[in-house]
């Protein structure tokens, strides 16, 4: 399969590989700007083939993103789910009697690994203020699948799209290789007719001929089941985690409701005291303002009864003087 990133790597070249790697792990809102930058620099710096290759990166759906991110980040995960993508091709493949039952478990490990990649999957988006529809851990987990599947696949932590998964009719025809191959090898050989063969009639020649495109059908039958399962078992926790995120939401939000409606009870109270407290203040005011007028009433009255008692005694003091 082609690479759906431009394959910027080389041995001459590993600083620019560390450099687009560091692009690839930045938040998805910076990647543009710091891709410009990085091109801008390589230019200035006499690196214009490199500069021309960087600018061709495009910036990833926030899906992509998300797989990169799981690929820096979480690898120890991503390497399960790599092994058991090799644990499906090599049972693909093989001609042991048991590849069904291997097949099987290989199916089943790869879905436990993309069940664990979506949940850090959500985890991660949750974490960046993202909140992931249904959609975008789909296509996660389906780019995930393709990377499982894939022997030669896009480079990891690189992605800039989503990658399908090869169809089922591919994966019939891995499965079918060996049964095929058997089958041609039966027919090969010369058989030995006995009278109660020829007695049998071509019926029994037609049911052994038809034994291994049954076999094949089958397999194929229980591929698609295993590969439905996957799909079925990530949408169904995504559905999950969706309520349970809603859920969670909808008491943050009622919540947050009553504390509103407790705040505007208060500062209704509040100014309901403001406004008495203000209509003490004005009528205080009045008060301190009448006051204020007696006391200069007062201090009139004392002024006048301090002249008249300073004209009383001159008076008495002349009437003793003549």
């Amino acid at each position: 399969m082609k690479s759906n990133v431009v394959d910027i790597g080389s041995a001459g070249r590993a600083k620019l590989n560390d450099e687009v790697d560091e692009l690839f792990k930045l938040p998805l809102a910076e990647f543009t700007d710091a891709r410009n930058e990085l091109a801008k620099r390589l230019k200035q710096g006499g690196r214009a083939n490199d500069a021309n290759l960087v600018k061709t990166l495009t910036k990833p759906p926030v899906s992509a993103w998300t797989v990169n991110q799981l690929y820096w980040n979480h690898r120890d995960e991503f390497e399960t789910l790599l092994a058991a993508g090799r644990r499906v091709r090599e049972a693909q493949v093989s001609g042991a009697p048991s590849r069904l039952a291997e097949m099987r478990a290989a199916l089943d490990a790869r879905r436990e690994a993309l069940v664990d990649l979506s949940d850090l999957a959500t985890s991660l988006l949750r974490d960046a203020g993202s909140n992931p529809s249904l959609e975008t851990i789909r296509r996660i987990t389906t780019t995930l699948e393709a990377i499982s599947a894939l022997a030669d696949g896009p480079t990891l932590g690189r992605l800039t799209q989503d990658v399908d998964p090869p169809g089922f009719e591919s994966l019939a025809s891995f499965m079918a290789g060996t049964g095929t191959t058997a089958a041609a090898k039966t027919a090969a050989k010369p058989a030995r007719i006995s009278k109660g063969a020829v007695s049998a009639g071509p019926n029994s020649q037609q049911q052994a001929a038809a034994a291994p495109e049954a076999q094949r059908l089958e397999e194929m039958r229980q591929a698609k089941i295993a590969a439905a399962k996957i799909i079925l078992q990530v949408a169904k926790k995504s559905l999950a985690d969706a309520r349970a995120h809603a859920q969670t939401l909808e008491s943050a939000q009622k919540k947050v409701n009553a504390e509103a409606k407790q705040a505007e009870k208060q500062l209704r109270e509040a100014e309901e005291r403001l406004k008495r407290a203000r209509a003490a203040s004005e009528a205080a005011a009045e008060r301190a303002e009448k006051i204020e007028e007696e006391v200069d009433e007062a201090t009139k009255t004392v002024e006048n009864a301090k002249r008249a008692v300073e004209n009383a005694s001159k008076e008495l003091e002349s009437l003793f003087a003549s």
